[in-house]
């Protein structure tokens, strides 16, 4: 466990964290703010929705904001309580501790989170890398899960390393280097298939810049982590999704999991507007059948 500034400069995290404020006058105005103190450190969580609905726990895409990718499920915030927390180490407000993806860290950070709201079972939620760290509850306290939403996932699978560079990594070199729009706006096409709105574009674009990334990803889960694991789960996966293509995606989940839901639509690692509407649907169809 390593404790260090994930920011670059002091002013680039003051950037990133007024978008954060930003983002948050669309959500709904009984959002509560918390700090909970935890063995990693103190970490900050959005709560919203009825306080006697059912639990759900969204984890955020990593290297993003929270509110960002949260945005993608208020749909759910009528029926549950809904639990976000930002991601220890990755840009928002809690602390700025890494901590690793590989081992049971984030099983015992989440489980803190849980203890501390008397919450002793869930459901979860989690786009690209949340969806890793929920496999790692699942590996290590599988237990804690009602049921569980992957989307987009991390820890299954991997897309072509070429097409990464090509797409993502150059770029962002080219972006951090000359603070090129084209660049930018390059990885955010490669990333939403053309979709992407450009306030997210600007966020992306100044935590590249202003962040020191979180490169290591979640582990790849294997079989044998989810022997104890048979909470009902969907995965729902892009059809052109640069990083965790649907192909490979739903080929790992039946591979590692007892009969998964999945779901594939044809996205890129950002759903648009309209897929935005129809993963809420499915997983509101999900959650009345599985989680009651």
């Amino acid at each position: 466990m390593t404790v260090h500034t994930i920011y670059r400069t002091q002013t680039g995290k003051k950037r990133i964290q007024q978008y954060y404020e930003d983002y948050l006058t669309a959500f709904p105005k009984d959002l509560e703010r918390q700090h909970v103190d935890i063995r990693f450190g103190s970490t900050h969580v959005l709560v919203s929705g009825p306080s006697d609905g059912k639990p759900v726990f969204v984890f955020q895409g990593g290297n993003c904001i929270n509110p960002m990718t949260l945005s993608w499920f208020t749909g759910l915030f009528q029926d549950y309580r809904v639990y976000a927390p930002d991601t220890i180490g990755h840009p928002g407000y809690s602390a700025e501790t890494r901590i690793s993806a590989k081992d049971d860290s984030f099983a015992l950070w989440i489980r803190d989170l849980m203890d501390h709201f008397g919450i002793e079972q869930s459901a979860f939620i989690g786009p690209s890398y949340g969806a890793g760290i929920i496999l790692r509850l699942a590996a290590f306290q599988p237990e804690r899960i009602a049921c569980s939403i992957l989307v987009s996932p991390s820890g299954m699978t991997l897309g072509s390393i070429p097409k990464m560079i090509r797409c993502i990594l150059l770029p962002m070199l080219r972006y951090r280097l000359t603070s090129s729009e084209k660049a930018l706006a390059q990885i955010a096409d490669a990333m939403s298939c053309g979709t992407m709105k450009s306030r997210d574009a600007e966020i992306i674009g100044e935590i590249f810049k202003s962040v020191r990334l979180e490169q290591e990803m979640p582990k790849i889960t294997g079989k044998k982590e989810l022997e104890r694991y048979g909470a009902p789960t969907l995965v729902i996966a892009g059809s052109h999704d640069i990083f965790f293509p649907a192909n490979k995606v739903i080929q790992a989940a039946h591979r590692i999991m007892t009969t998964p839901e999945t779901e594939v639509f044809p996205m890129g690692h950002f759903p648009s507007d309209i897929e935005i509407l129809q993963i809420n649907d499915r997983i509101k169809t999900f959650l009345e059948s599985n989680y009651t």
